[in-house]
């Protein structure tokens, strides 16, 4: 079974969407199941996950690792995927994820993500490109959507909530880890990829975001809460 997890903080302009793509792309799959982790949503959020066939889970704590982790202790299945409330599954991924658990030294993965317009700025699609060239050398998988055997994730004890931004990226590198260490692999889907919101690109702007994605300063202040204000004291929706 597939659980698919989706963390939620006052989503409702752009969860809808989410879930539709998600609920047309899993309709050939038998047994699946779907989380929304509602973190003290104050707007349509629950009514909104629970009309469109989510399970709510609540988790009171401002932090996206331990809403992942609260998702992932409620979920049924034994694969688990996590996918941001603004993020669109595009057909036939749930398929390929199959595909890449069907093999049992596979622990897991993570999907490309592309930025949808009008963030379409040539230099800064160069810096993305940049950031994936990163991610092929480092291993840095980033988490608009994530996916692993519901085993190792218990194995691996979750997403580190002493982390409050570059969680999904420490999480990969664990599960890479277990996977050389066990002889088996982690899988990166290129194609089809998911679509994810620029939002705080255009709303922040990009001088303000190159400095905030920069690895440099994510590595250095990924456990300072303070510091991520615009994703957790006054985040963009």
């Amino acid at each position: 079974m597939i659980t698919v997890i989706i963390p939620a903080y006052n989503e409702e302009r752009l969860l809808p969407a989410t879930l539709e793509a998600i609920n047309a792309s899993l309709e050939g799959f038998d047994e699946r199941e779907l989380i929304v982790v509602d973190n003290e949503s104050t707007d349509r959020t629950r009514e909104i996950a629970s009309s469109l066939g989510a399970k709510i889970v609540d988790e009171s704590v401002h932090n996206i690792a331990a809403v992942r982790n609260k998702g992932a202790a409620a979920a049924r299945g034994d694969v688990l995927v996590f996918i941001d409330a603004d993020t669109l599954i595009r057909p036939g991924l749930f398929e390929k994820i199959a595909e890449a658990m069907s093999e049992p030294r596979c622990v897991g993965g993570s999907v490309a993500a592309q930025y949808e317009r009008p963030f379409a700025r040539i230099w800064m699609r160069f810096f993305m490109r940049l950031w994936e060239v990163l991610g092929r050398l480092t291993k840095m998988r980033q988490g608009a959507l994530q996916f692993c055997r519901a085993e190792v994730f218990r194995q691996l004890g979750g997403y580190d909530a002493t982390i409050y931004v570059g969680e999904d990226i420490e999480f990969h590198w664990r599960l890479d880890k277990l996977a050389r260490k066990e002889g088996g692999f982690t899988s990166f889907i290129k194609d089809p990829s998911v679509v994810t919101s620029s939002r705080r690109w255009n709303r922040m702007g990009v001088m303000r975001m190159l400095f905030f994605t920069h690895p440099i300063t994510i590595f250095l202040a990924w456990r300072v809460r303070s510091f991520w204000k615009d994703w957790y004291e006054r985040p963009i929706r």
